[in-house]
């Protein structure tokens, strides 16, 4: 059926979504470089720290205040304001140093109300 001079490659890929779409993973023996960071993570830990620092400020006295400025739903911003409380460490590896987690933003988000301590080995595996 084949030509013996037909040339096949198998290159091992895994597909999955992250924040709604596809990705390709690499193999699970390659090391990620650094920078390799999701950027809706970052973008999410941006915002979550904006929404803090108008709470702590005044220039928004509720979650609801910024949820009608951003034009979002008041549980969306509740849900990505907890970002901002991620534990120190999380947050340098994860901003300053751009190590990429093992977890997804949707992980991130519910590990955020545990304690600081069990964070970083629940992040970085």
């Amino acid at each position: 059926m084949s030509d013996p001079a037909t040339l096949r490659i198998v290159i091992p890929l895994t597909i999955r979504k992250r924040n709604g779409r596809p990705k390709i993973l690499p193999p699970a023996d390659r090391v990620l470089d650094m920078g390799e960071v999701d950027p809706h993570v970052l973008r999410a830990i941006a915002r979550a720290w904006r929404w803090r620092r108008m709470l702590e400020t005044g220039a928004a006295s509720t979650i609801h205040d910024i949820a009608e400025a951003e034009k979002l739903s008041d549980r969306f911003v509740s849900r990505l304001m907890r970002l901002a409380f991620l534990c120190p460490q999380v947050l340098e590896r994860l901003v300053t140093r751009r190590v990429p987690p093992a977890l997804s933003l949707a992980d991130l988000i519910v590990l955020a109300d545990r304690p600081w301590d069990e964070q970083m080995a629940a992040v970085f595996g």
